[in-house]
């Protein structure tokens, strides 16, 4: 259970970070307004809240781990949001990245 509750807890990470920056990048890059900016800076915020919900105390630990989630996320919202279409080597890629997060955080703790 500890380790879908880590999971779902990356995952929250990564809808917030890749979205507040996603929104972010509308509001200036794409000219839609300050309202879009700013809805991005709070999704911001929440990625910052929502690293400190895994039970590992370590936040260098958690925040290395989430970098796996954060490159897997950031290809799949890619794909979902802005059409774009992955080539074997960004999966190969975010599936070493995910193997690393499995590494960091399964391992045995002496």
């Amino acid at each position: 259970m500890d380790v879908l509750r880590s999971i779902g807890f990356f995952l929250l990470a990564a809808v917030a970070e890749i979205g507040g920056a996603w929104l972010v990048w509308q509001g200036v890059r794409e000219h839609r307004g300050w309202l879009w900016v700013l809805g991005g800076v709070v999704a911001l915020g929440a990625y910052g809240f929502a690293a400190t919900l895994q039970s590992d105390a370590h936040f260098g630990r958690i925040l290395a781990a989430y970098g796996g989630f954060f490159v897997a996320g950031s290809l799949a919202w890619a794909v979902v949001v802005d059409g774009f279409r992955p080539d074997r080597w960004d999966y190969l890629g975010a599936a070493l990245c995910l193997a690393g997060v499995a590494v960091i955080m399964c391992a045995p703790r002496t």
